[in-house]
């Protein structure tokens, strides 16, 4: 997918490119898959900000996606590739031979009229969906299970994908697109191909206010803040921040802490964490 890149007519259109839509589908998304969604600007239940610099945006509806691919050997046509304001990667409207409709996170090279079947027998094919002990070793996947039957959770954003690692003792060994080798269960479900969309890391945003349509508030350094706001704050002129290292307004480890449970349950199945340890 190419990167659109606008002359400079102003000084925010110097710096703005946008992801070319022009090969998704122009019609409407199905009626029946979207769910609306309530704006809680990042306040909990009592109406407290719990997340800072969240609020406003466009209004959206969530499009609900097939994360299980449970429809086992029943193929599926693509009738469209549409945009989702919810995730980077784009969808595809997929209608199966009984008449059901569902979205499914696109593969990159996936067009519409292409067919896509989910089960342990279909082909080795961007789309299909099998578990990874019916997968070879080297392939490329996304949406992958952490357990069985719960749904993909891995590698589900805009160009990822994971790979195929080994498999042995009922485990599949897989290396995640941030370099961390981790043991999944071969009886999870994968999608074959990598993730669409696959330049929306190059997209630059332009402009303070097309952050704002996407829900994003200003966000204001501490160290320019006075002390009463933030612990970085105060001194004269461009000061350091007078610590053994950042803090959040309320004095907690930032940038680089590590918020992991130290005994997580599932750390048994990490063999290479991401960080090369």
């Amino acid at each position: 997918m190419p990167i659109i890149n606008f002359k400079p007519t102003t000084a925010s259109r110097r710096n703005m490119s946008v992801t070319d839509y022009s090969v998704l589908s122009k019609a409407a998304p199905e009626k029946s898959l979207l769910v609306p969604v309530k704006n809680k600007s990042g306040r909990n239940s009592y109406g407290r900000i719990t997340i800072r610099h969240r609020g406003g945006g466009n209004r959206k509806k969530y499009r609900l996606i097939d994360f299980k691919r449970q429809k086992f050997d029943a193929p599926g046509t693509v009738l469209t590739i549409e945009y989702d304001p919810n995730r980077s990667a784009f969808i595809a409207l997929v209608q199966y031979e009984d008449g059901e409709k569902r979205y499914i996170i696109a593969p990159n090279g996936l067009k519409a009229g292409d067919v896509v079947v989910s089960g342990p027998t279909a082909d080795i094919k961007p789309g299909n969906a099998l578990p990874l002990e019916n997968i070879p070793v080297g392939t490329f996947v996304h949406n992958v299970e952490l357990y069985p039957g719960k749904g993909a959770q891995l590698a589900r954003a805009a160009g990822n994908m994971a790979q195929l690692m080994a498999k042995e003792n009922g485990m599949a060994l897989l290396r995640l697109p941030s370099g961390e080798l981790r043991n999944v269960p071969v009886n999870c479900m994968a999608t074959i191909g990598q993730v669409s969309n696959i330049d929306h890391e190059n997209v630059k945003i332009g402009k303070a206010g097309r952050k704002r349509h996407m829900g994003w508030r200003p966000t204001v350094r501490g160290s320019v803040m006075n002390p009463n706001d933030h612990p970085h704050g105060g001194g004269e002129g461009k000061s350091p921040v007078g610590r053994p290292g950042p803090v959040t307004p309320w004095g907690k480890p930032a940038l680089g802490y590590k918020t992991r449970a130290h005994h997580n349950r599932s750390d048994k199945f990490i063999v290479k964490r991401r960080n090369g340890k």
